[in-house]
């Protein structure tokens, strides 16, 4: 009887044991090192653009580069020698589990510069496939990118400038079964939202004052700027309809990557957790 008893304590003592370590959470695996890199135009870079407030929300487990460069186009960037450089980079992709390469252009291949012009129906799809291609070839993964909106308001309504270029660009990734961030949607649905008062503020400062003297009428108008001072920033960037300041960039950045983390369930574990 004892040993009975003896028995049907061990297998309690084995039952409770088990239930609490089931209980237990999980010990997470490591996450695998990777490496994302930011290519583009001025609305993508860390002084003007969204790229510091998008680098700054990864963890440490990833190394976040900004390879944008302002006005650059898809044609300029590669004609001036930058891709080849980003090209280089990918060379050491061993070193990480995997290597983002965001590919984002349309502010300027619309430009009437010859060196930054692009073709939208001849030029600017070929140029964007070429990079996905070389992407892969080199053993990364190419994520397609929609431009940043622009924040001009006509009668309380976002204008429409960078569809035509958003629209081409989701055509190759649909065409070419690439990965795309569609910057354009996200953020025009949430500078629709804002309306121009605080759409304003996301800008580089400070805001001239003929801006917050006409931001209530929901139609926005030039800058006027008091002094040279406000219109050439050297530090910082300066207020215009465009690029982003430092608030700017840590809002839409926080936008942008939890748009591809809802979308990629493998990038949502190098995302920190407010």
């Amino acid at each position: 009887m004892v040993e009975v008893k003896t028995l049907k304590t061990f297998a309690a003592l084995f039952t409770a044991l088990a239930a609490l370590l089931a209980a237990l959470p999980a010990v997470a695996e490591p996450l695998a090192p990777i490496r994302v890199i930011l290519v583009g135009d001025s609305t993508m870079t860390d002084k003007s653009g969204y790229g510091k407030g998008f680098c700054a929300r990864f963890t440490t487990e990833v190394t976040c580069i900004n390879a944008a460069r302002g006005g650059r186009s898809s044609k300029s960037y590669r004609v001036e020698g930058l891709w080849d450089k980003v090209m280089e980079q990918l060379g050491d992709s061993n070193t990480y589990a995997r290597t983002y390469v965001w590919i984002g252009f349309g502010h300027n291949d619309g430009s009437a510069k010859p060196d930054r012009h692009t073709d939208l129906e001849t030029e600017f799809p070929v140029n964007m496939r070429g990079f996905a291609r070389e992407i892969q070839a080199a053993g990364a993964v190419p994520v397609m990118v929609t431009p940043l909106t622009k924040r001009w308001f006509l009668n309380g309504i976002l204008k429409d400038d960078l569809g035509p270029w958003a629209s081409a660009i989701r055509v190759v990734a649909s065409d070419g079964g690439y990965a795309l961030v569609d910057v354009y949607d996200v953020t025009r649905t949430a500078v629709q939202a804002m309306g121009p008062i605080a759409a304003n503020r996301t800008a580089g400062a400070p805001i001239p004052q003929n801006i917050l003297d006409s931001e209530g009428s929901g139609t926005s108008v030039p800058a006027v700027f008091n002094d040279a001072s406000q219109s050439a920033a050297t530090t910082g960037q300066a207020f215009d309809y465009t690029h982003l300041g430092p608030d700017g960039s840590a809002l839409f950045g926080k936008l942008i990557i939890d748009a591809w983390a809802a979308q990629d369930e493998s990038i949502r574990p190098y995302v920190k957790v407010e």
